[in-house]
């Protein structure tokens, strides 16, 4: 995650290429320390400094860093000719590298050329099994071909070997609610939580998936995740305030209105949420009033 230090440094420094102040390399580096997708700046200030010889040459070893840095970046703006002629480059200089042959896998995948990608990600990940970017890369094809159970099979395979990869997680959950197929999303949200039990997130979404699921033990599950996002995010979360009232008026359709524990956390919950809106919405409080009316809450 990129700090606000970290932000607003690349930001000045951006703003500082764009007017022509120079520090295109420096920028270029930060973005590449930051792991972030500039591409098309990226792209414009890689290419002024390639096609300059004495900034070229000025960079020394890191030119070859910069030239891969540009050719991903032309792959991602479909740039396929500039893409092709800087992995040229780094053929000539690297000629048994499997990174560069990464880079051509790419570059086969951009093209749409699936078969041969898959085949060279194939080989590529046989002399290196532990390579993240190609097998992550294997799922974005499956994706971008349409082949979603292909995608949700090379995640479950990649996560058996990477189990701390949260965004990988993450992505495998979204790929299952996107089939309906809640119970698997809501197994990949449990990963989550255990991972990085602070992240208020992770607790909303799993909570929301229970209350989807329904049923009397999930729907007690989801109300107790919505409470925990609530304390994690100071109680300014309106979307898990509105879960614990929808929780609560469910769980009394099922017990017939036996349960009374609810109705102090339900209690509370609709009083947070008719003073937010007093303050953030005034104009909608009375529909607020009538959905909670709905759910037998005022």
């Amino acid at each position: 995650m990129v700090s606000k230090t970290e932000e607003s440094q690349l930001r000045q420094l951006e703003n500082q290429v764009e007017n022509g102040g120079g520090g295109a390399w420096e920028y270029l580096s930060l973005v590449r320390k930051l792991k972030l997708r500039r591409s098309d700046k990226v792209l414009n200030h890689g290419l002024t400094l390639l096609n300059d010889p004495k900034k070229r040459s000025a960079l020394g070893p890191d030119e070859w860093t910069l030239y891969e840095q540009v050719a991903i970046a032309a792959l991602d703006c479909q740039c396929l000719d500039v893409a092709k002629d800087c992995i040229k480059v780094l053929q000539k200089k690297f000629p048994d590298s499997k990174r560069v042959g990464r880079l051509e896998a790419m570059l086969l995948e951009a093209k749409g050329s699936w078969a041969e990608a898959e085949k060279a990600y194939t080989s590529l990940l046989e002399d290196n099994a532990l390579d993240q970017v190609i097998s992550m890369r294997k799922v974005a094809m499956a994706k971008a071909r349409g082949d979603i159970l292909g995608a949700i099979d090379s995640l479950n395979k990649y996560l058996e070997i990477f189990m701390a990869d949260h965004d990988a997680w993450r992505e495998l959950a979204e790929i299952y609610l996107s089939l309906q197929m809640y119970k698997q999303a809501a197994f990949c949200y449990e990963e989550l939580i255990l991972a990085q039990p602070t992240i208020p997130l992770h607790h909303l979404a799993y909570a929301e998936v229970l209350y989807t699921i329904g049923g009397l033990e999930n729907l007690q599950t989801a109300k107790k995740y919505y409470a925990s996002t609530i304390e994690l995010t100071g109680g300014k979360n309106t979307r898990a305030l509105y879960g614990i009232c929808l929780c609560t008026s469910a769980i009394a359709q099922l017990t017939k209105g036996k349960n009374n524990e609810d109705k102090e956390i339900s209690r509370l919950a609709a009083a947070s949420l008719e003073k937010d809106y007093k303050q953030i919405s005034p104009d909608k409080v009375s529909l607020l009033g009538s959905a909670l009316k709905i759910m037998k809450l005022q």
